[in-house]
């Protein structure tokens, strides 16, 4: 009987395909698509840095790319990136601040689509922010799942006390 809430809960959480995410009237189209660019990256370079102002959105083409970010003092592997994954939704859509680094683990690279025209096409077509920020919501549901799934083995410190 529980079967069919998690397979349910992973339907509504599954990421949707970029060509409806992207879906918007043909002038908007054209504004995304004239701005692209493609940023080639070898392995172990950093496409952005956890911190910097957001450049864009980002679609992985080719590669593995793996994110990583710094909290409290410590540094964490949030997970691999792989082709056709977007990149970094939260800081286009939020504050425009990078949260966490994007390095190489093989030669890849990244269609980029420009901030400024990003934001040019929200303002042209409305609902592309909406199924964006759809799309951040069902990443961040994911990511709970995952984290709820695999707990983190607890480990004791110096001082006995166990920590996560």
């Amino acid at each position: 009987m529980q079967a069919e809430p998690r397979s349910g809960l992973r339907e509504a959480t599954a990421a949707h395909p970029l060509a409806e995410l992207l879906d918007c009237p043909p002038e908007t189209g054209v504004l995304l698509s004239g701005s692209a660019r493609t940023v080639h990256l070898e392995a172990s370079e950093s496409a952005f840095r956890q911190g910097e102002p957001c450049a864009g959105l980002y679609l992985v083409v080719s590669g593995q790319f793996v994110r990583r970010t710094e909290r409290l003092k410590s540094r964490l592997t949030l997970g691999t990136v792989r082709p056709g994954d977007l990149v970094e939704l939260a800081a286009a859509l939020g504050d425009g601040v990078h949260t966490y680094t994007l390095n190489t683990q093989t030669p890849g690279s990244l269609l980029m689509l420009p901030i400024e025209a990003l934001r040019s096409a929200f303002q042209a077509h409305p609902p592309l922010r909406m199924r964006l920020l759809e799309e951040l919501a069902r990443e961040v549901c994911r990511a709970y799942i995952a984290c709820t799934q695999n707990p983190p083995v607890s480990r004791k410190r110096r001082n006995g006390h166990a920590t996560a």
